[in-house]
C-alpha cells in the first residue's frame, strides 16, 4: 500500500516524506499536522489530498469564492502606518509587512490552515535528514520591470538574509544556483521544516532582485513579483498599487490597492465602520465593536500563535534575579486579560512561546495561575519588595488596555509600574536597539529593561524560538541559555514527530521556568471587509494577499 502511494508524488521520496506518509496511516499523525507536515516537505496539494482519500479522509476543506468577482475596480484598506523604512530585511512590524509582501513574494505561500504552498518556488525537497533542501523555481515569472525572475535572484536574497534574519540557519553561500530555475540549499544543521524560514511565516525572507543591496527600499526601487505593483508611498498618508497583468498567478480583478494609514485603531475602524474603506488589515476586540457587531461586514478570526510578549532583561537591572520574573509571571491574571482585552477571543499563554494550537503542544505542564501571596514573598526573599519599574509598550491595537490592567494587576503583589506608551512609528527604534553588542546574544541588547511587543501568528514556533531566545536579533530579554538553545537545536533537527514533542516538552519546560518572557495569552487575529468584497487572503500576519480577489457587486 506504501509503495503505491509513493508513486503518485511524481518524485522520488526521501526517508522524511515517506516516514510522514506511513505515519499518517498508521494513525500517529493527525490529518492537520499531515497536510502541515507534508506541505513544509514540498508534497503537492494534489498528492496530499490523493493520500488523505486513500486513508477514507477526502473531506474537502475549501472554502468558495463567495460570489462571482466582477473585473475592475479600486479597492481601499485601512492599515497601520508603516513604523520604518520599507526595507525588506530590516522591516520589523505589521505596518511596513503589509506594504513590502503587496509587491514581494516569498518561496512559500499560505496554504489550507497552518501549511505552506508553492509561491516563487514550484516544489522543494529535502535530503534524508533534512540538511540540504532543494528548491524548483516556477518558471515565466517576471520581476515588474519585465526582467525575468532567476536562481540568481534567490541565491542573492538569501545571501543578504543570512547575515541577519537567516543567520542561525545558513551563512552566506550556503545557496547555490543549480541552473536558472533551480536553487540547492545547505543548511548549518538538519532542519526539517526549513520551507518556513523562506515562506510567509517569516516576514523578511521575501525574495528581492539580485541587484538589490541591503538598505534598498521598495519605495526607491518598485519592483516586486506580485499581484499589484507600487505606484506612490506617502510614509504618513498611504499607498497605492496598480494591477500587474503579468503576474503568474493570472490577470487580477482589481485594477488598484489603496491603502490608507493610520497610527491608532479608532481612526481606521471609524473609518470602516462608515463605508470609507473596503477592508481593514487588523483590528482588536477593544475598540473594534463597531465592526464585530456590523451586519454589512464579514469578520475573519484567524487562531494561531500571534501573541503579546512581556520582556524582563535577565543580564542587568531589576529583573536579573529568576524570583522577581516569577514574581510578575504569577501576579498577572491571565484569564482576567483574556476576558477583558479579548473578549475571549484567544488561549491563556504560559509563558512560552509554543501555542495550544501547534501540533507538538505539551498540554501536561501546568498552567502558571494568578499567586498574589507567593509573588509577594518571592519580591521579599530577592529584596525587590515595593520595586518600582516603567512598562514600555506601543501604541496598537489592544496593547494600551492590557499595560493598564498590568499596572493594576501588579500593584497587588507590591510593584508599581509606571506606563510609558510609545507611538508606533517610533516604538521599534527603542525596543531593539543596539548599544554594545559584546556580550551574547549580541544584537538586540539595548532598549529598555520591562515592556510589551508584539509577535504575528506564525505557523511553527521557529521564528519565536530562535529570535527572541536562542539569537540576538529580537532578544529583549538579553536571555542566553546553553540548556533553552541545546533544546531548539533539538527540536529543529528533529525529522519524526516523538523526537519533535520530547524536544517541545523541553523548551516549554525550560521557558516556564526561567521567565525571560511573560506570555500571558495567544490572540486571534481578526481582519473584517465588506460583504461585497471577495477573495482576500489574510494570515494574522500582516500578509493581506489580493491577487484573487476583488467586488462581488
Amino acid at each position: 500500500m506504501y509503495e503505491e502511494m509513493y508513486e503518485g508524488a511524481g518524485r522520488d521520496l526521501g526517508k522524511l516524506e515517506k516516514g510522514l506518509i506511513n505515519s499518517y496511516v498508521e494513525g500517529a499523525v493527525s490529518r492537520r499536522s499531515f497536510l502541515v507536515r507534508g506541505s513544509v516537505m514540498g508534497l503537492s496539494a494534489t498528492f496530499l489530498g490523493s493520500v488523505l482519500a486513500a486513508c477514507g479522509d477526502d473531506d474537502d476543506k475549501s472554502s468558495s469564492s463567495g460570489g462571482d468577482i466582477k473585473q475592475g475596480g479600486t479597492i481601499r484598506i485601512a492599515t497601520q502606518t508603516p513604523g520604518g523604512p520599507l526595507d525588506p530585511v530590516a522591516m520589523a512590524e505589521l505596518g511596513t509587512y503589509t506594504q513590502i509582501v503587496t509587491a514581494f513574494e516569498y518561496l512559500a505561500g499560505p496554504g489550507e490552515g497552518a501549511a505552506v504552498a508553492p509561491m516563487l518556488a514550484e516544489s522543494w525537497s529535502p535530503n534524508d535528514d533534512g540538511s540540504v533542501w532543494t528548491f524548483k523555481l516556477r518558471s515565466g515569472v517576471k520581476w515588474h520591470d519585465g526582467s525575468d525572475f532567476t536562481s540568481a535572484d534567490v541565491v542573492a536574497s538569501l545571501d543578504r538574509l543570512a547575515g541577519s534574519n537567516l543567520s542561525a540557519y545558513i551563512v552566506e553561500g550556503a545557496s547555490t544556483a543549480v541552473d536558472d530555475l533551480t536553487v540547492e540549499v545547505a543548511l548549518n544543521a538538519p532542519d526539517g521544516q526549513f520551507p518556513y524560514q523562506v515562506s510567509i511565516y517569516n516576514p523578511q525572507a521575501v525574495i528581492t532582485p539580485a541587484s538589490f543591496e541591503l538598505g534598498t527600499t521598495l519605495d526607491a526601487v518598485k519592483t516586486g513579483t506580485g499581484a499589484f505593483k507600487l505606484e506612490s508611498f506617502d510614509p504618513a498618508t498611504g499607498s497605492t498599487f496598480v494591477r500587474n497583468d503579468d503576474w503568474w498567478g493570472g490577470k487580477p480583478y482589481l485594477d488598484k490597492v489603496e491603502f490608507v494609514f493610520s497610527e491608532d485603531l479608532p481612526t481606521q475602524v471609524t473609518g470602516m465602520a462608515a463605508g470609507e474603506v473596503d477592508a481593514i488589515v487588523q483590528f482588536s476586540v477593544i475598540g473594534g465593536d463597531a465592526l464585530l457587531n456590523n451586519g454589512d461586514l464579514t469578520v475573519e478570526s484567524i487562531r494561531g500563535a500571534a501573541h503579546r510578549q512581556i520582556w524582563m532583561n535577565v543580564r542587568e537591572g531589576e529583573f536579573t534575579d529568576v524570583r522577581v520574573r516569577e514574581a510578575v509571571a504569577l501576579g498577572i491574571d491571565r484569564q482576567a486579560l483574556v476576558d477583558t482585552v479579548l473578549s475571549g477571543r484567544g488561549d491563556i499563554g504560559n509563558d512560552s512561546p509554543i501555542a495550544p494550537s501547534y501540533e507538538g503542544f505539551d498540554s501536561s505542564q501546568p498552567q502558571r495561575e494568578r499567586d498574589v501571596d507567593k509573588a509577594k514573598a518571592l519580591l521579599e526573599e530577592a529584596g525587590k519588595a515595593g520595586l518600582e519599574v516603567t512598562l514600555y509598550y506601543p501604541e496598537l491595537q489592544e496593547i494600551p488596555q492590557m499595560a493598564e490592567l498590568i499596572q493594576t494587576q501588579l500593584k497587588d503583589i507590591g510593584m508599581n509600574v509606571t506606563l510609558s506608551l510609545e507611538p508606533y512609528a517610533t516604538f521599534y527604534d527603542k525596543w531593539c536597539a543596539v548599544y554594545d553588542s559584546t556580550n551574547e546574544p549580541a544584537g538586540c541588547d539595548g532598549g529598555e529593561d520591562f515592556g510589551i511587543v508584539d509577535y504575528g501568528n506564525r505557523g511553527t514556533p521557529d521564528v519565536y524560538l530562535v529570535k527572541a531566545y536562542a539569537t540576538g536579533e529580537w532578544n529583549s530579554a538579553h536571555y542566553n541559555s546553553e540548556e533553552f538553545n541545546a533544546a531548539v537545536a533539538e527540536y529543529q533537527a528533529a525529522i519524526d514527530l516523538d523526537t519533535r514533542k520530547a524536544a517541545v516538552k523541553k523548551i516549554q519546560e525550560i521557558a516556564n521556568r526561567d521567565v525571560p518572557y511573560v506570555i500571558p495569552y495567544f490572540y486571534n487575529s481578526l481582519t473584517a471587509y465588506k460583504k461585497n468584497v471577495s477573495g482576500i487572503r489574510a494570515t494574522g500576519l500582516g500578509h493581506y494577499y489580493l491577487g484573487k480577489a476583488g467586488f462581488t457587486a
